[in-house]
């Protein structure tokens, strides 16, 4: 994991509504505090799991700081909810920039209305479209899901489990 220092912890996995996740020990906690100069919002990291390397990034949730593991860093480490696991933990300072889909792009630029929806979307918002769009596989999902993202910002249909902005 490049040249960052790096953390090693055990933890169990716990689950909270349909998220695995773990807690961080507070001195590995302080330490990637430290490294990343903040302790607020999102910290990107880069983690191993029993060996297998992700990029992740801590969040605070109800309280406490999580590391969440999706389904594909589990099936690597072959553990589950209730296992302990083997981490390692280092800060990413890499920037992380998701391109925005080409055919998104397209779509909002030749209907100036979507353009103006979509620049005065709170940026969450705008990335959670933008993440969605780019994470497709296919031609056709894709190209379903621009024209949904362009009838949603002209309020005609829900999108990504949200009614029109």
């Amino acid at each position: 994991m490049d040249n960052s220092k790096i953390y090693k912890f055990s933890a169990e996995i716990y689950i909270i509504g349909v998220n695995p996740f773990v807690f961080i020990p507070d001195a590995v906690l302080e330490s990637v505090f430290r490294d990343a100069n903040k302790n607020k919002g999102k910290i990107p990291v880069k983690i191993k799991i029993e060996g297998h390397q992700f990029i992740q990034t801590l969040i605070k949730y109800s309280g406490h700081w999580r590391l969440y593991l999706n389904t594909p860093m589990r099936k690597m480490a072959q553990k589950e909810v209730g296992d302990t696991a083997n981490f390692e933990i280092a800060f990413d300072s890499e920037e992380r920039v998701i391109p925005m889909h080409p055919k998104l792009v397209k779509a909002l630029n030749e209907n100036l209305d979507t353009q103006r929806i979509f620049d005065s979307l709170r940026p969450s918002l705008q990335l959670e479209i933008i993440r969605y769009i780019s994470f497709l596989k296919t031609e056709e999902s894709i190209d379903k899901n621009v024209l949904r993202a362009v009838n949603f910002l002209l309020g005609k249909e829900r999108f990504i489990g949200r009614d029109k902005p």
